[in-house]
């Protein structure tokens, strides 16, 4: 088949084989006997590449095995993919990318030695683990399941509060329905930080304290600057909110405190009654 090969290729091939890679040569007991699949990198796609199997003054291949660098050299017929270890009978190949891709069974160890320690793998080419990407695909896909299952259940209490702590939204100026909905959205783009807010101390305590709020056992007094009881019996000041911050998120401060921590039990128990 016809080598096609752009100028732009060779150059940057040129350029990627005259450095030395600096990793240990694999031991062929610790690879897994396996069928390895290799593609391109995207700076890398012509339909058909090849790829130097061999040390030459033109395209160095070298490998340092932490004494001497070494030359490499692809031969079917040899057991190593170093020049010195190899007879004078090498049965030298090509290797061919296709359509951007290469094959190479289990009964080639070989080739895929020679290909791990490759000065352009990483660069012009890369292997591809099928198995391990689905796995990461299927725990990222998990956790978007968890989360959506999870930000669908949640009470309309604890999706303002994640509306107003992780969206930054006002929550008294949108309806329920469209909290709902950003929730959910924010469960399902950012599935991983979603399930991390839940488990946010912080913002459960926002969420106790909004509903202190909403069940009027403390109020704002004197122009929504201090929160107050407003018990029975009790309706003195707990704390001043500072300028431009959110009465609730300084509740929740202050209930996670030592000094507010018999406040918090007080209203807990409260809100149960």
């Amino acid at each position: 088949m016809e080598k096609i090969k752009s100028k732009k290729n060779k150059s940057k091939e040129k350029a990627f084989q005259s450095e030395t890679v600096k990793k240990s040569a694999p031991e062929q007991n610790e690879v897994p006997i396996k069928d390895r699949f290799y593609v391109l990198t995207d700076e890398m796609q012509p339909l058909t590449y090849m790829l130097a199997s061999r040390n030459t003054r033109r395209f160095p291949l070298m490998h340092f095995d932490g004494k001497v660098n070494r030359a490499l050299r692809y031969a079917r017929n040899q057991k190593s993919p170093f020049e010195d270890e190899q007879d004078g009978n090498a049965i030298l190949e090509p290797i061919m990318f296709e359509d951007g891709s290469l094959h190479v069974p289990a009964n080639n160890p070989v080739l895929q030695q020679f290909l791990e320690l490759h000065p352009l793998n990483g660069k012009a080419f890369k292997e591809v683990d099928n198995s391990l990407d689905a796995k990461v695909e299927m725990d990222t896909l998990n956790y978007e399941v968890d989360a959506l299952i999870a930000a669908r259940d949640l009470e309309i209490g604890m999706v303002e509060s994640i509306a107003r702590v992780y969206l930054g939204q006002n929550v008294e100026t949108v309806s329920n329905a469209e909290l709902k909905r950003d929730v959910l959205v924010f469960a399902k783009t950012q599935p991983k930080d979603f399930l991390n807010a839940l488990d946010d101390p912080m913002l459960r305590l926002q969420n106790t304290a909004a509903k202190f709020f909403s069940e009027s056992l403390v109020i704002l007094k004197n122009n929504n600057k201090d929160i107050c009881f407003n018990l029975k019996g009790n309706k003195n000041k707990i704390l001043t909110v500072p300028y431009g911050e959110q009465p609730v998120y300084i509740l929740a401060s202050y209930l996670q405190s030592d000094e507010g921590i018999e406040t918090l039990k007080m209203l807990e128990k409260k809100l149960k009654d």
